[in-house]
């Protein structure tokens, strides 16, 4: 992880993490954390430990990692962000147009932020191209790629392998 942009993803969603632990925590306890509320507490569970697993594999710049956290976060924050939007298309075409709580607004962001921080990982780690096997390393590549720091070796050099008694 050589990439500044890598290290801030990284932190945003250890950061995430933490923030959907609080909530779930809260939630467990009966108390409100701001109007923020899990979708559905056991799947919430279960997707925080499966996102530890991904954040080490991203940390280790897996795609796999990357791959699976897409998958789970648009697969359970995705459904919420098409109900809410679907949700204010509908009350605002209505008639009676009724005024949202604020809690679903905020629990609107809350996953429209766990859809678009998936989809930035990814992105960083499509783009990066220290992720490879084999990457280049300018501070030591140009000493081994360079064949006049190479040690020529003539009739006079020593090819014996001596032993130490």
């Amino acid at each position: 992880m050589k990439n500044f942009s890598t290290w801030l993803l990284a932190c945003f969603m250890v950061m995430f993490w933490a923030f959907r632990v609080i909530v779930t925590l809260m939630a467990q306890l009966n108390q409100d954390f701001g109007g923020i509320v899990p979708i559905n507490e056991t799947l919430e569970i279960i997707l925080l430990f499966v996102t530890l697993v991904c954040i080490i594999l991203v940390v280790k710049r897996k795609l796999v990692g990357a791959l699976i956290y897409l998958l789970i976060y648009g697969l359970y924050f995705g459904t919420d962000v098409f109900n809410g939007i679907s949700m204010m298309i509908s009350n605002s075409s209505s008639e009676s147009a009724s005024i949202l709580p604020a809690t679903s607004f905020m629990n609107l962001f809350v996953s429209f932020i766990g859809v678009i921080l998936p989809i930035a990982v990814l992105l960083d780690m499509l783009v990066d191209k220290g992720r490879k096997n084999h990457p280049k390393d300018k501070k030591t590549d140009w000493f081994y790629t360079n064949e006049q720091f190479d040690r020529k070796l003539d009739d006079r050099a020593d090819k014996n392998n001596y032993r130490t008694l």
